[in-house]
């Protein structure tokens, strides 16, 4: 997925610099990915550790890391794939309110893919209501059904807005391609909570956090994989048909820096690493002064591409260096 903030480019340097830090044997550590996005860190690390934690606030992202980190035994799924490809379409609540065809005005998808969404998603919580496939099952074409979604999706990158006319891509038929997983025989741990209450909850060795950076909500960029995630009935809002959704208090200034060092404090972990790049609400100085708090603080950085959503049409867009910044902390044995 295109995805904004995804640590796809930046996962080695990542790895590398959590490795350097505690070491190559990382086999009987507890790695926590708090805001896990698409999971991309927490799938790094998956086969090299004793279990990973893995949490986000958005639905969609916890589908995924259901399917991504918490599967981990392989699964019999082709025949399911081959029927849920061969569904009949059926006019459901993405076809009403998100495709042109049904007069709700909005263009996400193609009628036909908005449809085949419909019938894909409707069997898979009749097959989990009887109880036909068990959670894992679910969880990965349900993720399965995400990502494919999001490849005919008529939109440049996000869903913050639709595009006028079906790009090349939108117009191509949508067909279920599985979300193969690694398998290991280690029991991982998905969460869908706020982090400043999960980390009350949990303990380990590695904490990796990747906050949002600045007023982006991922739960508006990202809303229509919610919808599809929850299937939930409501009544869409404005052009975009936006959902009711909470916002996050690191994308508000006025609460950022406190829920940050309330974190930090909070933290059940010996070992934090914050991805913070230069150009967040948080200034790099403000992280250091609070991560010093609680013990031995360390800076690494890395030049990188930014992604760019609005590459797609209105105007032409060069690629933007900017810097990942991945802040170490060692925290005192007082303070954990």
């Amino acid at each position: 997925m295109n995805y904004i903030g995804s640590k796809q480019r930046v996962k080695t340097f990542i790895k590398e610099s959590i490795v350097d830090t505690v070491g190559e044997d990382l086999s009987g550590k507890v790695f926590c990915d708090m805001f896990a996005g698409t999971g991309i860190i927490g799938r790094v690390f998956k086969k090299d550790v004793k279990k990973i934690i893995a949490n986000d606030l958005e639905y969609y992202s916890y589908v995924l890391n259901k399917n991504y980190i918490e599967n981990h035994q392989a699964l019999d799924y082709h025949d399911r794939i081959k029927t849920l490809n061969h569904l009949a379409p059926k006019e459901g609540f993405i076809y009403q309110h998100y495709c042109k065809g049904s007069g709700s005005g909005r263009q996400y998808f193609s009628d036909e893919n908005g449809q085949k969404i419909d019938a894909i998603r409707l069997t898979l919580q009749a097959w989990r209501e009887s109880k036909e496939i068990e959670d894992g099952m679910y969880y990965f074409l349900l993720a399965s059904l995400l990502e494919s979604s999001d490849k005919v999706a008529n939109t440049a990158s996000v869903y913050g807005a639709y595009l006028k006319h079906l790009k090349k891509t939108a117009k191509q038929p949508l067909v279920l391609e599985p979300a193969l997983f690694e398998e290991n025989e280690n029991i991982h741990q998905v969460y869908n909570e706020d982090s400043n209450t999960l980390i009350e909850k949990i303990e380990g060795d590695i904490l990796y956090l990747d906050p949002p950076y600045n007023e982006r909500e991922y739960g508006a960029n990202y809303h229509l994989l919610n919808t599809i995630a929850r299937y939930e009935v409501f009544t869409p809002r404005g052009v975009t048909g936006l959902p009711q959704y909470k916002r996050s208090n690191y994308t508000k200034r006025t609460k950022v820096r406190e829920s940050f060092e309330a974190l930090i404090q909070k933290a059940n972990f010996r070992y934090i690493f914050v991805s913070y790049n230069n150009e967040g609400m948080m200034r790099e100085e403000e992280i250091k002064a609070i991560m010093m708090k609680y013990g031995k603080y360390d800076l690494k950085s890395m030049p990188y591409k930014r992604f760019l959503a609005d590459k797609v049409g209105r105007r032409n867009v060069k690629d933007v260096e900017t810097f990942e910044h991945l802040h170490v902390l060692e925290k005192n044995n007082a303070t954990f």
